[in-house]
């Protein structure tokens, strides 16, 4: 009876000690995550090496490191392979911490050019009515 028991979350059958009997990934796919990830980081040192300047270095070296963090957190953390619930809720709150840091990004620079009309010189993209 012990070999036909299952859970309705789990494929892996319970073994006669009543312990779940383990997932194991083929080592290939770590295999292949340290070579992109590998790549990803020559890339990244490249960006440097030809001297890439303001938005495109910034732009490439943040792609670069988003897409090394995504590798990570999907193949070493396991998260390719979890439950879309524990997804969320590890996911989520970066995603909310980036969303309030991009609207607090916002507002600064609209209370920057406030003051900077109110209390001095603004600046030439803004329209100072006399």
């Amino acid at each position: 009876m012990a070999h036909a028991e299952t859970t309705q979350h789990s494929s892996a059958p319970i073994g006669d000690d009543g312990d779940f009997e383990g997932q194991q990934h083929p080592l290939g796919i770590y295999f292949k995550i340290w070579a992109m990830l590998f790549v990803l980081s020559t890339l990244s040192y490249l960006v440097d090496y030809f001297d890439f300047q303001s938005y495109l270095r910034w732009t490439l070296i943040l792609t670069f490191m988003v897409m090394k963090a995504g590798l990570i957190v999907s193949v070493f953390m396991h998260m390719a392979w979890e439950r879309f619930a524990l997804v969320y809720a590890v996911m989520l709150p970066p995603l909310a911490i980036l969303v309030f840091t991009s609207l607090m990004m916002f507002e600064g620079d609209y209370t920057e050019i406030t003051r900077l009309i109110f209390f001095g010189e603004a600046p030439e993209f803004v329209v100072h009515h006399p």
